[in-house]
């Protein structure tokens, strides 16, 4: 096997950078974590209006995440937001499988036991559709089941 030219091994390094840097960018011309910062804005003030407090914001435990924990007078919900940017062809809320209301669950376990919360928790969905800012709310999207 002959030895790959250097100039031949840079070209090929610029074209993978090239090619991965538009992997990552929307159809808005924002990455990811931009898109779903935005999402999280729009949700924050579109469930504010409507009356719910906000307590915490990408709350962290380990490696997982909640989007937004937020409060209402009967209860505390968690709250997740998917952000996908049109044309779509499946729905944000789709794209919350098993393994992420799994997820989301430990870590509501986590911040339940941390913050002592003894009121009734609700897990419900955002879907934001970019860029007219479409949102859906999906109240109790999901009961988990929660392991002993």
């Amino acid at each position: 096997m002959r030895p790959r030219r250097p100039e031949k091994i840079i070209q090929n390094i610029r074209i993978n950078i090239f090619v991965n840097h538009f992997k990552t960018v929307s159809k808005t011309g924002m990455g990811k974590s931009e898109t779903g910062k935005r999402g999280e804005d729009l949700a924050l003030a579109w469930l504010s209006e409507r009356g719910f407090r906000l307590l915490d914001r990408n709350w962290r435990s380990r490696h997982k995440e909640i989007d937004l924990v937020m409060e209402s007078e009967e209860r505390l919900h968690i709250i997740e937001v998917k952000t996908l940017t049109a044309p779509i062809v499946t729905q944000p809320f789709e794209k919350v499988d098993a393994r992420k209301r799994m997820n989301l669950a430990a870590a509501a376990r986590c911040y339940i036991s941390q913050k002592r919360v003894t009121s009734e928790v609700q897990f419900d969905l955002v879907s934001v559709i970019l860029p007219d800012a479409e949102i859906e709310y999906v109240p109790e999207a999901f009961f988990p089941i929660w392991n002993r």
